[in-house]
C-alpha cells in the first residue's frame, strides 16, 4: 500500500458551506497598482580621530609597539607616529566611528606602562578622540 499522489484522493474536505469553497481569480476588475519604490537614504556615521599625546615618560619603541599591536599599523608608521607625537605634542591614529575609536582609546589606556623607560613610567599614554572635519 503505497501514499496516495494527490491527498484529494484521499482526504475530504469539509467547510462550513458545504461543497462551496470560495474560488480565487487571479484577475482582478480594478487597476494594477505600481509597484512601490524603496527610497534608501543611509546615514553617515560621523568619523572621529584617535589621536595619541605625548608625554616624557615613553620611548619611541614603546609608540612603534603599540601603534602595531593596538592599531595594525606597521613599525615604518609607527614611527612616524611616534615622531609626530614627539615633535607636535600629538598626532591621529585612527579616524573611524565614534564606538570603534573609543575601542581603540581604551585600548591604548589599558596598554600599560612603557617597560623600555624604567620605574619611571607610570602608566599608559594617554589618546584622546575628536570629531573629524
Amino acid at each position: 500500500m503505497g501514499f496516495p499522489t494527490d491527498f484529494r484522493d484521499s482526504v475530504e474536505i469539509s467547510t462550513p458551506l458545504g461543497s462551496q469553497l470560495p474560488r480565487f481569480s487571479n484577475a482582478s476588475s480594478e487597476p494594477a497598482l505600481a509597484d512601490p519604490v524603496l527610497v534608501i537614504n543611509p546615514r553617515i556615521q560621523p568619523r572621529y580621530h584617535v589621536i595619541l599625546l605625548n608625554d616624557d615618560d615613553h620611548t619611541y619603541r614603546y609608540v612603534i609597539e603599540m601603534m602595531l599591536i593596538v592599531f595594525g599599523h606597521p613599525p615604518e608608521k609607527g614611527f612616524l607616529i611616534a615622531k609626530e607625537v614627539d615633535k607636535a605634542g600629538r598626532a591621529i591614529c585612527l579616524t573611524t566611528s565614534f564606538e570603534h575609536a573609543e575601542f581603540k582609546q581604551e585600548q591604548v589606556h589599558a596598554y600599560g606602562a612603557d617597560p623600555y623607560f624604567g620605574p619611571k613610567c607610570k602608566g599608559s599614554m594617554t589618546a584622546v578622540l575628536e570629531p573629524a572635519e
